[in-house]
Order: structure tokens, then C-alpha cells, then sequence
């Protein structure tokens, strides 16, 4: 049997193969879902998802929490997931879809984004994100954002008000004013649990905090009845993060991508890592070149390129199928999705996640 980093080799070079051959048969863009036959998923993939969403990869032990934390997470997850499940039954674009879930858990303190962003080593909160429609693969992008609420709105205003993908700092933050966004002061993404966190990296001898850093990155993936998928991913980034740094979560095909011929995804980890293994666009491209299901995919990627670049996270993805996958190599991931009936299901802690 092949090792890990075997099987994945002989994955990137299948890949790479068919690329060469025929490479001509893969128009960048299409927009349509592939003919080819695909593989039947594996028993671990979840089916008939309409909207997953993610809030960090990391690790929660049962017994970790207590009672109302998990209730807190719990129920952010299940807001943003009866948010964004609203609009695809309503017929609203995917677009809207994963913007509106993304914006709760924004809102929500909880959590490693908007409200809830962690500080950076000059105690303020520089926030990254970024979306993209998987129709045309259309995407806009912010980082180092300082006084916007919702990152994630002002990424797709990029994408829809500007000529441009990617914009920074002031810049990003100018643009959300001259197109109406709210000035947001900083005080307003403080939290004294982001703050202790702070106080503890910088502190590390004489702090002993029994607290754990639970809750991440937020990412949201959908699909609609038209087999149209769409992705939107969200950070603060990291506790104590050199200002100025950006991770994978605001650039697309590192952190976020979405195809409809192959699958939406938003990651959670290791940011730089993520970006030099082009993690998302990775997943797809397996999936589009060598025919991969998405959770082989996604876990070839996830649990064996990324841990062998020395590093750990997740991710969730979503085929326009509807097969959900959501591997990690770090011990949990949180997250959460709704399948087309409206069933909701929330996954907080390490065993109700599994690995690949």
C-alpha cells in the first residue's frame, strides 16, 4: 500500500497527465458542469447539501466547553446556516447566500472574524476576506481592512463596483466609504477573550489561562438548483500577527475558490501554507483533471500536501452535486451545513467531524 505522501504524488502526477493531454478540453471559466462521469463519493461524504459553513479548524474535546459555550457556537452556526438556507429556497443568487451566512458569524463575538477578529501585535484588528461566484468565477478580495464591520460585503463590492480583484489597507477602507459602507471604529471589534488571548501570546512565561482559542476563520459554500456554486471566506487573522501580515483567507485559489465545473471551497489554518500550496485551487484541479470525487480531493490536499509543507488546517467543500466534504489535519474542525430538505446539522467537537 502507498504511503500519504505517495498516494499524493501519484495524485499530482495523474493530475499534471491529464493536464498535458488534454489540457485544450478544460476551458478556464466554463460554466458548465463537466460531463465526464465522476466517481460515486465515498461513504463519509455528506450528500444533498445546499450551504455548509465553517467557524475555524482547531480542537474542542468534549468536556472542553462548557454547556453554554457549546450552545453559543452552536447556535451561530445554525443562524448563519438558516440565514444563507433562506435565500438559496428562495431562488436568491449563491452569492447572497454565502455573504449573508458569513455575515452572521461576522457578528457573531465568538468567532475569529468582524466582532470577534483577534489582535495583532500593535493591539489592533486587520481584517482579510474574500469571495467568489463559481458561474464565472467573478471574485473580490480585501486585507488589512481597519474600519469596516463586514469584510466580506466589501470584498464582493469589490468585485462587483471595481475593475479590480484585490484591494489593502487604506485603500480598501476608502473604497467601502466612497460606496456608502459605514466608518466602523476599531473599539468595536474588541472582545476581552481576544484580548487575553493577546496578552497571553505576548506573555507566554506568565500567563496560565485555561481558556482555549475556540473559534476561527469563517468561511461559507453553497450551491443551487442550477448546480451554481459560490464561496466566501472571512478572518482577524492571527493572535499576535505581525502588522501588515495577510494569510490564505482573502486570496483566491490559497483560501477560497469556487468552479462550477468542480466545487466551492473555503479554507481554515495555517494561512501561510495554505498560499504556498495553492490549497483551494489545488482541490479543484484534482477534482477537474484527475477526476477526483470532492472528498478524495479535499482530503488529498488537506490531510497529506499540506501537513507534509508543515503545517495543519481544514477545509469545507462542496460539489455542485451537493457532496459535502469537510477534512482536517488538525484534530477537529467547526462547522456545519443544511441539506436540501432543510435539515440542520451543527459539528463542533473533534469526534463529530471525521478527518478525510
Amino acid at each position: 500500500m502507498p504511503t500519504p505522501k505517495r498516494s499524493f504524488l501519484i495524485s499530482a502526477g495523474l493530475a499534471a497527465l491529464v493536464v498535458g493531454l488534454s489540457g485544450s478540453q478544460f476551458a478556464a471559466g466554463a460554466a458548465t458542469t463537466s460531463d465526464a462521469p465522476v466517481q460515486a463519493p465515498p461513504s463519509s461524504t455528506v450528500r444533498n447539501v445546499v450551504l455548509a459553513v465553517h467557524g475555524g479548524a482547531g480542537s474542542i474535546p468534549r468536556g472542553s466547553i462548557t454547556p453554554e459555550q457549546e450552545k453559543a457556537y452552536r447556535d451561530g452556526l445554525t443562524k448563519a446556516l438558516q440565514t444563507g438556507y433562506a435565500l438559496v429556497k428562495d431562488g436568491k443568487p449563491v452569492l447572497d447566500a454565502v455573504e449573508k451566512a458569513v455575515n452572521v458569524l461576522e457578528d457573531d463575538p465568538n468567532f475569529n472574524a468582524g466582532k470577534g477578529a483577534v489582535f495583532n501585535t500593535d493591539a489592533e484588528h486587520e481584517l482579510d476576506a474574500s469571495i467568489m461566484n463559481g458561474k464565472d468565477l467573478k471574485s473580490g478580495a480585501v486585507a488589512g481592512v481597519h474600519h469596516t464591520k463586514n469584510p466580506i460585503t466589501l470584498a464582493r463590492m469589490v468585485m462587483e463596483k471595481s475593475p479590480h480583484v484585490f484591494m489593502a489597507g487604506k485603500g480598501a477602507d476608502d473604497f467601502a466609504l466612497r460606496n456608502g459602507v459605514p466608518y466602523t471604529t476599531q473599539d468595536y471589534f474588541w472582545t476581552q477573550r481576544r484580548w487575553d488571548s493577546l496578552m497571553a501570546a505576548k506573555n507566554p512565561a506568565r500567563t496560565q489561562s485555561k481558556d482555549r482559542e475556540v473559534g476561527g476563520t469563517v468561511g461559507a459554500i453553497a450551491v443551487d438548483g442550477s448546480r451554481n456554486v459560490a464561496a466566501a471566506t472571512s478572518t482577524g487573522g492571527l493572535t499576535n500577527k505581525q502588522v501588515g501580515r495577510v494569510g490564505d483567507s482573502p486570496v483566491i485559489g490559497a483560501g477560497t475558490y469556487a468552479n462550477n465545473r468542480t466545487v466551492a471551497i473555503s479554507c481554515t489554518g495555517t494561512g501561510e501554507v495554505f498560499i504556498r500550496g495553492v490549497a483551494a485551487y489545488d482541490i479543484s484541479a484534482l477534482m477537474e483533471y484527475a477526476r477526483m470525487p470532492v472528498q478524495k480531493a479535499a482530503a488529498t490536499v488537506i490531510t497529506q500536501k499540506i501537513p507534509a509543507l508543515g503545517a495543519t488546517g481544514g477545509a469545507i467543500a462542496l460539489d455542485p452535486r451537493g457532496n459535502l466534504a469537510a477534512p482536517h489535519s488538525t484534530k477537529g474542525i467547526i462547522n456545519g451545513y443544511v441539506t436540501r430538505d432543510g435539515k440542520i446539522v451543527t459539528r463542533l467537537y473533534d469526534d463529530e467531524t471525521p478527518a478525510s
